[in-house]
């Protein structure tokens, strides 16, 4: 399959190249807002049409017997295994966002007819694992996350890959928040020469006095862009935090619209992004507080170190507001690490790349501390000293 032919198709030509029926409401949303390109708004850092233009095959999706494990296992987009009890099934997605800004959410609908049904019975964790396995493959997936009222929930996620090259990976979350109740999503991807590049496209929808809080960090190198809607209903709330850090001529990063729809909603969104080599980061956000989400409090901050004198950051926080009654904020700042610190470490010392690598993580740990379990904590603090040693070899 190549998804470029998919470019400036009307519905009928789209029904025809996806061979799909009965879906003429996703498809229109998508011909309405045309295949992803350099020209797109939110895909402009991004360099999407490289990856859609490539010639991949295509998977089976077939659901298995689930065997039992301790985390909930899904191998190039099927699940294979899953805690003892936990309600998984594959069908339809029932409840989509006919509204959301991203062509490839309605484009990964269409591709997975039926997605990963996961219900979060009480308060419960768990770990989602995807494994990718498949070279030159397409590999299209949609998951769907429900919470109970009254419930608070954890999912840790993590993401390997098997020796393969030059596949695309195309899923994404719907989330459904309860009334009442709290979803943590902690996100780890490290990526450095790992076979594949990622679209993630998600919807969050945050109900009455429901919390939602996602972390994500996305550490190395290689090609990856997660794209999040989260709608907030009345005393609703969102705490996103982003970590980037990047190294070789990695794009990578976060698009996001927060949307206020409810009062007294809050938000709040931080990204630290640390990039060395050739690389770019990436963070699009866009606030947006209807005029029904009168007392909003809404936050937003992006803070990036510059290790490399041709590492980029295209960072671009955004508010849009239809009310009076509110409190909002948002910027970004860009710089590099101190010589000053650097040098006064140097001279007690340690050498400029532990140096670095001292300062770095002191920036990191607000966003890793927030990790309430230790031991992905100090997963993630591995993965980072990985990552920060495999720029600096030799």
């Amino acid at each position: 399959m190549n998804l470029s032919t998919l470019k400036n198709k009307n519905l009928q030509e789209v029904n025809s190249l996806l061979d799909i029926k009965d879906r003429d409401i996703l498809a229109e949303r998508f011909v309405s807002l045309g295949l992803p390109s350099k020209k797109s708004e939110e895909y402009r850092y991004f360099d999407v049409e490289k990856l859609l233009e490539k010639e991949y095959k295509t998977l089976t999706y077939v659901p298995k017997t689930l065997r039992v494990s301790e985390k909930i296992e899904i191998v190039d987009g099927v699940v294979v295994a899953g805690p003892q009890g936990m309600r998984i099934y594959n069908e339809p997605c029932g409840q989509l966002d006919m509204d959301h800004f991203d062509p490839l959410y309605y484009l990964g609908h269409l591709l997975s007819p039926h997605a990963i049904k996961i219900e979060l019975d009480g308060d419960v964790e768990v770990e989602i694992e995807h494994k990718y396995t498949q070279s030159d493959a397409l590999i299209n997936y949609r998951i769907v996350l429900y919470t109970q009222s009254n419930r608070h929930a954890t999912v840790y996620e993590n993401f390997v890959s098997e020796n393969i090259k030059d596949s695309l990976v195309l899923y994404g979350y719907d989330m459904h928040i309860a009334q009442d109740s709290s979803l943590r999503v902690v996100k780890m991807q490290s990526m450095q020469n790992s076979g594949y590049s990622m679209v993630a496209s998600h919807k969050i929808n945050v109900e009455r006095n429901a919390h939602a809080v996602y972390k994500s960090f996305d550490l190395g190198g290689d090609n990856a862009l997660q794209l999040i809607k989260v709608e907030l209903a009345e005393r609703a709330e969102v705490d996103a935090g982003h970590l980037l850090y990047l190294n070789s001529e990695a794009k990578r990063g976060t698009v996001t619209q927060i949307v206020h729809r409810g009062e007294h909603s809050r938000s709040k969104q931080e990204a630290k992004n640390i990039l060395d080599g050739d690389s770019r980061g990436i963070f699009d956000a866009l606030i947006r507080v209807e005029e029904t989400g009168k007392f909003t409090k809404a936050h937003q901050n992006s803070k990036a170190i510059l290790l490399h004198d041709k590492a980029y950051m295209a960072a671009k926080p955004q508010l849009e507001i239809y009310i009076d009654e509110l409190e909002a904020s948002h910027g970004a700042t860009t710089g590099q690490l101190s010589e000053k610190q650097l040098f006064y470490l140097q001279s007690r010392g340690i050498t400029r790349i532990e140096a670095r690598k001292m300062l770095v993580i002191a920036f990191a740990n607000t966003l890793i501390e927030t990790v309430k379990d230790s031991r992905h904590q100090e997963r993630i603090k591995q993965a980072f000293d990985d990552v920060f040693y495999a720029g600096h070899e030799g």
